[in-house]
């Protein structure tokens, strides 16, 4: 077994920036509403927007959960964001 590096989501960046766009969010605003404040700082947005970093897992999860989509839309190159942010009706909680 190789120790090939992991691929990434080529596309996940750029959701990521849609998804603070269409809620008209600063990056420090996307941090609170992620609620993350003490786990982030807003470098840290940036350098996911521009694919510097990959979001750890429980950052995607929250990113989903504010749109209200599933993590899957976020990490598969081949789906499409929504035309609306948050997606209304599509989870229940």
């Amino acid at each position: 077994m190789g120790k090939a590096a992991r691929r990434k989501p080529a596309r996940l960046p750029a959701k990521l920036v849609q998804i603070r766009r269409k809620l008209k969010l600063s990056q420090n605003e996307l941090i609170r509403k992620l609620g993350l404040e003490e786990d982030l700082e807003q470098q840290y947005i940036s350098k996911f927007e521009h694919g510097i970093l990959e979001p750890p897992l429980y950052v995607l999860c929250a990113y989903a959960d504010l749109a209200n989509v599933t993590l899957d839309l976020l990490a598969r190159d081949s789906m499409k964001l929504p035309k609306e942010i948050p997606v209304k009706g599509r989870r229940t909680r």
